[in-house]
């Protein structure tokens, strides 16, 4: 279940959270509660193209109708599955770092329940995807995933935070993005499958390059020395 405390906002209190978010999220990108809050209440139209595409796919319905959580309490099989498997890559990503499934903040501001879980499952799947693009939890790693997320969803908070991120780079990060990863992270957000679509946790047991070949995706490229 999704959390049921969501918050009514008018349009004139919508727009106040998210410029305030905003202002608060560029001031500080490790405030995940500001980044989700601005995720929110800029990206309603966004969230229901998704929901639409996933009511289009056979898996996505699937994953519509049974809501699955990435939470310890549903994927924590994945850290005994063997190592080649795409959940195993995926719990050493997390345990490596340190990170819990269960640290994503909850959705406030969404009007339905079905696009607050819309909304829930684009926050859970986040360390998915890095999981399967191969990309670290650095700005420049988290700047490159933002560009992905906006091609695969149109979040406008997804740009914001490509903007946000890039203009914290020193020249050296600057160059190394723009020539590096930016035009590798635009192949492969075009490339690959709609990722909203798939039931991850039905795909943990499967080999990790079975499932990138599958779904199209292109791992980030080794940063040149």
């Amino acid at each position: 279940m999704i959390e049921r405390a969501r918050i009514k906002l008018s349009p004139w209190q919508q727009a106040a959270v998210a410029v305030g978010s905003a202002v608060g999220a560029l001031l500080d990108p490790r405030r995940a509660d500001l980044i989700a809050a601005l995720g929110e209440t800029t990206g309603k139209p966004a969230f229901e193209r998704v929901l639409e595409r996933m009511r289009r796919s056979p898996e996505g319905r699937a994953v519509l109708l049974e809501r699955p959580r990435v939470i310890s309490a549903k994927v924590g099989h994945a850290w005994d599955l063997p190592e080649n498997t795409f959940g195993a890559a995926y719990a050493r990503f997390m345990g490596s770092r340190n990170f819990s499934p269960d640290d994503r903040p909850p959705v406030r501001f969404m009007d339905t329940d079905e696009l607050a879980y819309v909304a829930m499952r684009a926050r859970e799947v986040h360390d998915v995807w890095h999981t399967l693009f191969g990309l670290p939890t650095n700005l420049i790693g988290e700047s490159a995933l933002k560009v992905i997320e906006f091609e695969q969803m149109h979040l406008p908070m997804c740009l914001l935070s490509v903007v946000g991120g890039t203009s914290r780079f020193n020249a050296k990060q600057r160059k190394l993005f723009f020539q590096h990863y930016f035009p590798w992270a635009v192949k492969a957000g075009f490339q690959c499958t709609d990722l909203m679509c798939v039931y991850y946790e039905q795909h943990f047991h499967e080999d990790l390059e079975d499932v990138r070949r599958k779904w199209g995706v292109i791992p980030a490229p080794t940063a040149p020395k």
